[in-house]
């Protein structure tokens, strides 16, 4: 995988949408209007990182040696992702969706009806 195919999976979820809020190499990925993901630009290996159920990420970083704590992030929720080492793409595409439901569910109820509706 390759951060242009990475991209392009994150803007194909329903709702997705890319911003730079931070600064020029920070790509921020939102769904109703709330941060999925975030890719840097300007890393020197491929990575993403993801929003993730709290005993999910901790069970993620056990079984994968690519999977760390999220820099700069909450360590309970978020997770770093380096597609390229040992997650095969499907793999990393099912926790990008998962960061995107865990959004979702976050939303009030109103909201998380709007957007599966749509």
């Amino acid at each position: 995988m390759n951060i242009e195919e990475l991209h392009e999976y994150c803007l194909s979820l329903k709702g997705a949408t890319d911003c730079f809020p931070f600064d020029e190499v920070s790509m921020v990925l939102k769904v109703a209007n709330k941060m999925f993901a975030l890719i840097p630009l300007d890393a020197l290996e491929l990575q993403i990182a993801l929003k993730c159920d709290p005993e999910k990420a901790i069970e993620l970083r056990e079984e994968y040696a690519c999977v760390e704590p999220a820099y700069h992030f909450n360590k309970k929720y978020w997770n770093t992702i380096y597609p390229n080492r040992e997650m095969s793409d499907s793999n990393v595409k099912f926790w990008i969706q998962h960061s995107v439901d865990e959004v979702i569910k976050k939303l009030p109820k109103k909201l998380q009806d709007a957007y599966y509706q749509s």
